[in-house]
Order: structure tokens, then C-alpha cells, then sequence
């Protein structure tokens, strides 16, 4: 009877035990080798739903939202500089500052100031003579296509303006330089060269220098405006420098600047050049440093309170130069940005020590050949190229034929 009852119960479990252990390590050995064939644990992933993934923790990024925080392109320093801007360097550096340039927030910078620029020199009668509103369009549509984002425009020279000026007409009895010039050019100047893109820095040329062709030089001697002396810093040209420790003299370019930023609210800049200052080989031992500086400061304050959007602008010889031979110690005028002069050749290499420190360098069309080596240099924001040949076309035409090479 026993024996008959334990034929009959059912067996409990999965009756793993009763399976020889042969059979067991088969089944075992089969499923090892047909995961190694289907891709091993792969194989699995396949039977799973495929939205799965994105809701297990850590595994919902993708590669390309990881790339950007571990680019594998060179740094900025070993990057050259871009084909279609041969004179300034990469966009890209302001999102990588070198150690010299600490990284700040963008938002407390100016516009202007986190433009690189490729600017050309026009002097005031190049475009202004009797030019439509047409003419001076197509003009800066002609630069913009050159590859040119800035234009350093003429609007003073030999103590006159290029616009109509009530402080002239109180001053000296005219409103303006002689010229046929439209009443509104530069504002069809910065308007176009604003839907382009471009800046338009007004070019203060000459700056506290005339000669005898000054519409004011006889007032001036008569006046005793002048400081005694012939500056013959440039061969072939005879300046005379206004004295700026006269207040008449001083009270006249501060009125001039604040009235201009007010007249054209829009200009991006004013730029005034190594014409701010007194040469060293005037007559007598005289120390004009402190006045010059003195001077230089109210006037650009003056600026600022009437105008703060507008960047004051200085190309001048370097630091050390402009003060022994020009008295400017400009790094105490409060300036916005300094390009340094680099037109002596043999310098040039001496030059760029300086260049790096600041804003960018001014070379002339002779220079052209050093383009390489600047734009090779990552320190240089910008450059300024002065057609000494007076014609600024023909200039920005070969920085153009430079680029594509």
C-alpha cells in the first residue's frame, strides 16, 4: 500500500533534481553560446521596449548634447586666423580669453567693445564733395563688400567741421569747413553703414594742429591761439599747434566734441589721432605733459556726460614715445580704446610688443606685406589700415585680394 501511494502523489517544485546534472550543464553551455552569437547582452536590449532607456537615470544624454563640453578642435592661440577676415582675429576668441584677457561678462561690455575691427581711414573730402545720398550709399555698400567692418571718416580738420556747426558759427563767424558737402551726409553714412553692420568712427584729422590753410589761421595768430613755434613733425607740412592752456582754446574743442556726439547721437566713436599733442622740438624747454592731460580728460568727460554710448577712440604713437616727443601721456586720459601707430618699418617688430597690450595696431597700405605675421599674432584685436596714397578703394581692394589668398 505504501508503495502504491507514492506512485500516485504528485511530484512538488520544478523537479530540477530529478533532471541529471548532464543535461542541466547542456542547456547551460547552449545558452552561453547563443548569447556570444547574438551580440551577447545587446541581444536582450532588443526585446525590451525601446523607450526604456531615456527612464533609467544616467543614460538619457545623448552624444551630441555631451560634445560641446569636451570640444577636441585647437585653442584659439594655435587656430589661424579666418580666410575671409585677414585683419582681425577670431570671432571665437572671446568665448576662449587668454590669461592676459581675464573673462568678464559680456553684458558689461559695449558693443563696441567686443567688436573686432577692420577699419579703413577716409578723409573728410574723399566722400563729402558734392555727393548724393545716392553716391555715399553705394560708397559704404563698396567698403562693406571689401570686407571692411568699420569706417574711420573725416569730419575736423585744420580747426574746422564737415557739418554745419552753430559753435563755429558763434566762434568764428562760419558753420564749416569750405565744401560742397550735403547738409545731411554723415547721416546717410551711419544709417547705411548700420544696416550692414558696420561702425562709423568719426575721424577728428589733424587734431589741435592747422596750418596756413586753416580757414581760422589768421584769427589764430591774431588771437595768440598758437603755441610759439613751427611743428615740423611730418616733412612738407608747416603745422602750428593751438595752445589748449588758453581757456578760449580748451572751452572751444570741448564745445565742438560735446556738440557733435549730440548732433549725431548715433556715430559709434570719435577717433583722435597723434595731431593731439605738442611735438618736442618746439621752442623752449617746456613740460605741456599735465596741461596736455588736464585738457584731454575734461574734454573726454565733457564727451560722456553728453553723450556715454559713444566710445572715445585714440591711434597715437606707443606709451613711451608719445610722452618724451608728443607730451601725451595717454594712459591717464581715460581713453576707451588706443591703437598703436606702427608706420616706421624698421620698428615694426618692436611695435607689436605694444600692439598686444592694447587695442590693435594702424599700419599704412605700404605695410600690407606685414598682414601675415599680424594676423598670426591672436593678441591683436584689430586693425586700422591709413591709405597713404589717398585713395581708400584701391586699398581695401587689395585687403580683399589678401584675404583670398
Amino acid at each position: 500500500m505504501s508503495n502504491k501511494k507514492n506512485k500516485n502523489k504528485k511530484p512538488s517544485g520544478c523537479g530540477c533534481a530529478n533532471i541529471p546534472i548532464s543535461v542541466i550543464l547542456l542547456v547551460l553551455g547552449g545558452g552561453y553560446w547563443w548569447l556570444n552569437h547574438q551580440g551577447g547582452f545587446a541581444a536582450i536590449s532588443q526585446l525590451l521596449p525601446e523607450n526604456l532607456p531615456i527612464a533609467i537615470p544616467g543614460l538619457n544624454s545623448t552624444p551630441a548634447e555631451v560634445e560641446p563640453s569636451t570640444p577636441t578642435e585647437p585653442s584659439v592661440s594655435t587656430t589661424p586666423s579666418l580666410p575671409n577676415a585677414p585683419i582681425l582675429q577670431p570671432s571665437n576668441q572671446q568665448a576662449s580669453p587668454t590669461p592676459e584677457t581675464p573673462e568678464t561678462p559680456l553684458v558689461s561690455q559695449t558693443p563696441a567693445k567686443k567688436k573686432a575691427i577692420r577699419g579703413i581711414y577716409i578723409s573728410r573730402y574723399q566722400i563729402t564733395n558734392n555727393a548724393s545720398e545716392d553716391k555715399i550709399r553705394a560708397e559704404v555698400r563698396h567698403y562693406h563688400s571689401q570686407g571692411i567692418n568699420t569706417l574711420i571718416h573725416g569730419v575736423w580738420g585744420n580747426a574746422c567741421t564737415m557739418y554745419n556747426s552753430e559753435v563755429m558759427q558763434q566762434t568764428f563767424d562760419y558753420k564749416s569747413c569750405p565744401n560742397e558737402f550735403r547738409d545731411r551726409w554723415l547721416d546717410w553714412l551711419i544709417d547705411e553703414a548700420h544696416k550692414h553692420g558696420m561702425e562709423v568712427h568719426a575721424y577728428f584729422e589733424k587734431g589741435i594742429k592747422i596750418d596756413e590753410n586753416s580757414p581760422i589761421f589768421d584769427l589764430a595768430i591774431e588771437r595768440k591761439w598758437v603755441v610759439p613755434g613751427v611743428d615740423r613733425t611730418y616733412p612738407g607740412v608747416e603745422h602750428y599747434i593751438l595752445d589748449v592752456e588758453i581757456p578760449e582754446v580748451a572751452d572751444f574743442f570741448r564745445d565742438i566734441l560735446v556738440e557733435f556726439v549730440q548732433k549725431y547721437p548715433e556715430i559709434d566713436a570719435v577717433q583722435w589721432d597723434d595731431y593731439l599733442g605738442y611735438h618736442a622740438e618746439l621752442p623752449g624747454k617746456v613740460d605741456r605733459t599735465n596741461k596736455l592731460t588736464t585738457f584731454s580728460q575734461s574734454m573726454i568727460t565733457a564727451m560722456k556726460q553728453a553723450n556715454s554710448n559713444v566710445s572715445f577712440d585714440l591711434c597715437h604713437h606707443n606709451p613711451y614715445w608719445a610722452k618724451k616727443y608728443f607730451a601725451a601721456d595717454w594712459e591717464k586720459w581715460d581713453v576707451d580704446r588706443i591703437f598703436i601707430q606702427a608706420y616706421n618699418d624698421k620698428n615694426f617688430t618692436a611695435e607689436l610688443d605694444y600692439v598686444e597690450k592694447y587695442d590693435g595696431i594702424a599700419i599704412s597700405d605700404e605695410q600690407l606685406h606685414r598682414l601675415p605675421e599680424i594676423v598670426a599674432n591672436t593678441k591683436i584685436k584689430g586693425i586700422l589700415v591709413f591709405p597713404k596714397e589717398d585713395n581708400p578703394k584701391d586699398t581695401a581692394s587689395k585687403l580683399k585680394q589678401f584675404s583670398v589668398k
